[in-house]
């Protein structure tokens, strides 16, 4: 059985409340927000991809 990784566990709950929040951004129609949070959403994610990778290798 793999170890529970808080780590990874909060930077994919990261991801998960970045595109949340352009949710909301869209329901308040908010350009910024929507745009402020979809590329912090793509930077956390993209992090935790190099992330893999690294550990992969």
């Amino acid at each position: 059985m793999m170890k529970f990784q808080l780590s990874k566990f909060l930077l994919a709950l990261t991801v998960i409340l970045c595109f949340s929040a352009a949710g909301v951004g869209i329901a308040l129609r908010s350009a910024w927000f929507i745009l402020i949070a979809l590329l912090a959403g793509f930077a956390v994610m993209g992090f935790g991809i190099s992330l893999k990778k690294r550990e992969a290798s």
